[in-house]
């Protein structure tokens, strides 16, 4: 997955209008720009335009997407469980809406844990 991101044409909407509708998450601007979703307190991750997007994930299940080829480390911190997805055509859409799906239920499982 080393070839950049290009613009797809409507990604962050589609993607925000599909992740917005899951129970408890908010969209809502992101600091550095973009969408993120957050579910209580937590970030799951956010979106820099029609770009990329950043999600979060612990470690372990971070490196099996990574070994899989379907995410990279995080373009800033490459260290921590956030991957980095970049928009390459319309199908990765989609893939994105997997991935912020997958972070999502690891999430929910934590918080039905904690309670």
């Amino acid at each position: 997955m080393s070839v950049k991101s290009m613009a797809v044409r409507n990604a962050q909407q589609r993607i925000v209008n599909e992740v917005a509708k899951w129970d408890g998450v908010v969209a809502s601007p992101h600091r550095f720009g973009g969408t993120e979703f957050k579910l209580g307190r937590r970030e799951l991750g956010h979106i820099h335009g029609d770009y990329q997007a950043d999600i979060a994930f612990p470690m372990n299940v971070r490196d099996q997407l990574i070994a899989e080829d379907r995410a990279e480390p995080h373009h800033i911190i490459p260290q921590s469980g956030w991957i980095t997805f970049h928009f390459r055509n319309s199908s990765d859409v989609e893939k994105a809406v997997d991935l912020f799906k997958l972070c999502y239920e690891l999430a929910k499982q934590r918080q039905t844990k904690m309670n």
